[in-house]
């Protein structure tokens, strides 16, 4: 079948899911501000995050919503269509497959739920200092849930095969697990410390499945190119009502879930070493954090006034739509580089 098909249907679907998430945009912050579902700021939380934040209290959460149930929603109706319009142009436009989006639309689902638990604790007070789940908890979910992906890859796709750019394919065996693993708890967590800023988390994670969407087209992996343009159409929606100052946030229930799914997808497209550079501002942030704590148990000392990263530069006076738009760029010059590197491997 010619590119062009492939490529309108990857733009097509990615349109829709844009306009079918931003119909019902409204219906959404009115449930949220009808039931209340709003932001906390926890009075004995960071004093600088405090400073900065304290405003945004009551602001409606679990703004991730949109984007999972608009992909949810899309795949289920696509997949019909193709069921009833098998062999038609219908039937092509479904993009569910055993192979390639099967695990990362079911663990995308997973978290989601779980993340939107953790959003409920922290809006009516409950959990660890009344916020929701502890880091520690989080990120048992965050491992079990890579372990069953994980599973999946190990025995259902019998898949044991890292690329590594530039050297070649190995098999791993048993380390395949523990990869795996470390990947998706790692994405996870730090997209979760990324998401602070009025749209700094919806536009990184836009950029990178942006990125792995191409690579995956590059490799002929049609319906998880496909997948990630619809997660796109539901992300530029998002951002439109997530930019500064932003209607809603994104909350655990998106963060949480666009976290794993990103790292499903770097390890489907096996170019998950490739994530410093698509996820350069997320390995920055978790840097950042691991880099604090480090250095106050060892020297007593911070590195950085507040943490993760982007706290820093708010104490230091920077606007936060200034470091937003910055850390936009950033990434996305260093996703551009990654993509450089996988045309240049082909090449040569």
């Amino acid at each position: 079948m010619p590119d062009i098909f492939y490529v309108s249907r990857i733009l097509g679907l990615g349109a829709i899911s844009f306009i079918i998430a931003l119909a019902w945009t409204p219906a959404l912050n009115h449930f949220l501000d009808k039931y209340r579902l709003g932001k906390q700021i926890r009075s004995e939380g960071v004093p600088i995050f405090n400073k900065f934040h304290s405003k945004k209290e009551g602001t409606p959460t679990m703004g991730g919503i949109l984007i999972w149930m608009t992909v949810l929603f899309l795949t289920l109706l696509f997949w019909w269509l193709g069921q009833i319009g098998e062999g038609t142009i219908l039937g092509k436009l479904n993009f569910l497959t055993r192979k390639e989006t099967l695990l990362p639309l079911g663990a995308l689902i997973a978290s989601a739920l779980v993340g939107f638990g953790d959003d409920l604790l922290g809006i009516f007070k409950k959990g660890a200092k009344a916020g929701g789940l502890k880091v520690r908890h989080r990120l048992v979910i965050y491992t079990i849930i890579a372990c069953f992906g994980a599973w999946w890859f190990f025995w259902k796709l019998e898949w044991d095969l890292i690329h590594v750019p530039f050297v070649g394919d190995f098999n791993v065996g048993w380390w395949y697990i523990l990869i795996f693993v470390f990947i998706l708890v790692a994405t996870a967590h730090s997209t979760n410390l990324t998401d602070g800023l009025d749209g700094l988390a919806g536009g990184i994670l836009l950029i990178a499945f942006a990125a792995y969407g191409t690579i995956a087209f590059s490799q002929g992996k049609m319906d998880l190119a496909v997948f990630c343009g619809v997660i796109i159409g539901a992300l530029l929606a998002f951002l439109w009502f997530n930019i500064y100052p932003a209607r809603f946030f994104m909350g655990d229930t998106g963060a949480m879930s666009l976290g794993i799914t990103l790292g499903i997808i770097a390890m489907l497209t096996n170019a998950f070493l490739l994530l410093p550079f698509i996820g350069a501002i997320l390995v920055f942030e978790s840097s950042s954090v691991i880099i604090q704590f480090c250095s106050k148990k060892i020297r007593g000392k911070k590195v950085f006034l507040s943490t993760p990263i982007h706290h820093h530069f708010e104490a230091i006076g920077w606007p936060e739509t200034k470091i937003t738009m910055r850390f936009w760029i950033i990434n996305g010059v260093m996703a551009v580089i990654g993509l450089i590197l996988v045309f240049v491997e082909k090449i040569i």
